[in-house]
């Protein structure tokens, strides 16, 4: 790398400078997996621009044909909510949808970032307006591509994301906590992330035999059921594009989820981290399913962010996935509360309300949005996760005959893994 392009993407903190690069390479060459003459499409905010250079960079030595960026300024953004007519908020231009599927049909790997450098920034902004952007097919589309790309999301640690988790803009310390959370700080982080989702695929293999009808979160503010498909399979932090590359899709990833049957989840639930939306970061979030449907929402704060999401999408009421994670988690490892939901839905099993993974039933991917609703796979323009574990809640499988089978109890998987 020539002196000018060093000093373009790296910080120039200690903390920073060290991990960067080395992020920058683990992200391309594990995260998305970048293969020979593929195009690459980077998409983060303006703050993020340094990272976005040093994953270009590698990128393009890991052979990649074309790196596309994409930034987003969100000032920009909050701009349009604030002024533009209300019939313009949720709307694209044709090559705009255009553009996702050229992406879907021709494997370009997709990286994105998260990382909020100003997670206030909408504070003062209609709850309904921020939800109603951008346009819902885009995000729609968005889904379906990653049903069929490598794709991964990672943070990119700044200043204002700092002073949200420590009170000071510290990135130095965030890109430590960053870096035990995505076993970075190990001597050979490839090697760890190899033995790490080895044992998740252990865990995966145990849940398939068990071939259980549902879930059951127990624990306190938490009674909640939730049905599986039955000729689904469970899911874990390694993926397989349809052109055969392996990918990580979330760094970090602690998780075994599965695309649950939305029409079966029932009870209340009590989520146990922050969730951080476009405008506020919600507090004490609780939740009432009946017949798969989220009928009751009410929160310590932020509830109205919650509400207006899920009145912007018919079926972002019903979930998307469900998710096991117990207290081995590198994330919950780092002792931080991230403000970041790609961290913090790695702390403890998780929910997701919206759209669900069409690859958890073989052939799903191949549906349009009514066949994959038609045999219990959710579709929406929204995906939201929101943690339900916590060291005190115990989670049981329940098979089609009512047998009830631990799973994670004292904050320990204890189900039989061979």
């Amino acid at each position: 790398m020539s002196t000018e392009t060093t000093n373009r993407t790296k910080p120039t903190s200690s903390a920073s400078a060290n991990f960067l690069d080395r992020y920058a390479e683990f992200v391309v060459r594990v995260g998305v997996n970048v293969q020979p003459n593929q195009d690459v499409e980077i998409q983060g905010l303006v703050e993020h621009v340094a990272i976005v250079r040093a994953m270009a960079e590698h990128a393009y030595r890991a052979g990649a044909r074309r790196v596309d960026v994409t930034y987003v300024d969100r000032h920009v953004r909050h701009s349009a909510i604030a002024h533009a007519p209300a019939d313009a908020l949720g709307t694209h231009y044709p090559w705009e949808l255009e553009r996702i599927r050229w992406q879907a049909e021709n494997d370009v790997a997709a990286i994105s970032l998260t990382g909020d450098p100003e997670p206030h920034l909408f504070d003062d902004l209609d709850p309904a307006r921020v939800a109603a952007y951008p346009s819902k097919q885009l995000r729609a589309e968005f889904f379906r591509l990653i049903d069929r790309n490598a794709w991964t999301v990672v943070a990119a640690p700044n200043a204002g994301w700092a002073a949200q988790v420590f009170g000071e803009p510290d990135v130095d310390r965030l890109w430590r906590a960053v870096a035990v959370a995505t076993r970075l700080d190990q001597a050979d982080p490839v090697a760890a992330w190899r033995e790490h989702l080895g044992n998740l695929d252990r865990r995966k293999q145990a849940l398939d035999r068990e071939r259980f009808d549902a879930v059951r979160f127990t624990g306190p503010g938490t009674d909640l059921t939730v049905g599986l498909l039955p000729n689904a399979h469970w899911l874990t932090g390694s993926a397989t594009s349809s052109a055969g590359t392996v990918y990580v899709p979330n760094i970090p990833t602690e998780e075994v989820f599965a695309s649950p049957d939305w029409r079966r989840t029932e009870g209340t639930v009590a989520i146990t981290q922050p969730l951080v939306l476009p405008g506020t970061t919600v507090e004490g979030l609780r939740l009432r399913f009946e017949g798969g449907r989220i009928v009751e929402a009410n929160a310590d704060r932020g509830v109205e962010a919650v509400r207006a999401e899920l009145d912007g999408d018919e079926r972002a009421v019903y979930l998307g996935e469900v998710s096991i994670v117990d207290g081995s988690s590198a994330v919950r490892k780092a002792g931080v509360v991230f403000r970041d939901t790609l961290f913090d839905e790695n702390v403890g099993a998780h929910i997701a309300w919206g759209a669900a993974y069409a690859e958890a039933i073989d052939g799903a991917a191949e549906l349009d949005a009514a066949g994959r609703i038609a045999i219990g796979l959710n579709e929406a323009s929204v995906h939201t996760d929101v943690t339900v574990g916590a060291p005190d809640v115990t989670i049981e499988g329940i098979t089609a005959e009512g047998r009830v089978v631990p799973i994670v109890v004292d904050d320990a998987w204890v189900l039989r893994l061979d």
